[in-house]
């Protein structure tokens, strides 16, 4: 399976973040991959609440997915839109949600993010998901010609409970598309994507959004794939595009093979506490 991975930097305007992902569905057919992945927040990244009201819209009349639904119809490209900020979430609030097309344009999976990054950094950077997002409620698999699917979002990643369900349920390669800050990226970022690859005996794919953004924020970059032994096959560094890996499936029996851990899992239970 090839696999494109798009570094964006995503802006205030949703018409020009549509032309970057369908410039990259096009690049991506060219450079012969059979699926792209795309960062978190696509379509908008935009703080101000405000100002991004305007722009947002429900799933059926979002523009940015109707351009990606066309242009991986056009080229016969399956895509993973990392996630769209869309309406239509539980008490008002809006939802984080990745969405799987295939290469007729048709939508075959939804994630909607479950873990909302409600945290104050030690930079004084304050953000708080929750108060715009409603979390997700159930983990998802995208079943592809080439792999299951396993979808999750950007903060996701440090709760490895998640993975470990798709993992149950049969998921060979994990999505992991991020908006990641700059200090918690330089700390955590490769460590947590090895991590991931490595307890899962899954490929990870994370497309990451790059640089400093119209909206004031600035995010980390070096988009990456990891196969199951935990090698990064593709880190991205900082800047925009796209770019290739070669994912060969046999690595991932392969892998499975020589640490069995997926089989060697047991329930762990109550804990004990010693007084």
């Amino acid at each position: 399976m090839r696999v494109a991975v798009l570094q964006s930097r995503t802006g205030i305007d949703p018409a020009a973040n549509a032309a970057v992902l369908t410039e990259a569905v096009a690049q991506a057919k060219a450079g012969g991959a059979d699926m792209l992945f795309t960062p978190e927040m696509s379509g908008l990244l935009d703080q101000k609440r405000s100002r991004a009201v305007d722009h947002l819209r429900d799933e059926a009349g979002d523009p940015v997915l109707a351009a990606v639904r066309e242009a991986a119809a056009a080229q016969a490209l399956w895509v993973d839109i990392g996630s769209l900020a869309l309406t239509g979430g539980a008490d008002g609030r809006l939802v984080n949600r990745g969405i799987v097309i295939d290469g007729k344009g048709d939508i075959r999976a939804r994630y909607d993010k479950i873990h909302l990054f409600d945290v104050d950094l030690p930079t004084g950077e304050s953000w708080r998901e929750s108060n715009a997002y409603a979390p997700g409620d159930r983990s998802v698999i995208a079943t592809t010609p080439w792999a299951k699917l396993g979808l999750s979002i950007c903060y996701d990643m440090r709760f490895p409970d998640l993975y470990r369900a798709l993992t149950n349920a049969g998921a060979e390669i994990l999505s992991i598309p991020a908006a990641f800050t700059v200090p918690t990226g330089k700390a955590h970022w490769h460590v947590l994507l090895r991590a991931r690859a490595i307890e899962a005996g899954a490929f990870v794919i994370a497309a990451a959004q790059s640089g400093t953004h119209e909206d004031g924020r600035a995010t980390y970059g070096h988009s990456l794939v990891v196969d199951p032994w935990g090698e990064v096959l593709l880190d991205m560094g900082e800047g925009e595009g796209v770019a290739f890996a070669d994912l060969d499936m046999d690595r991932l029996a392969e892998v499975r093979a020589r640490v069995p851990a997926l089989k060697n899992r047991r329930t762990i239970g109550a804990v004990d506490i010693s007084l």
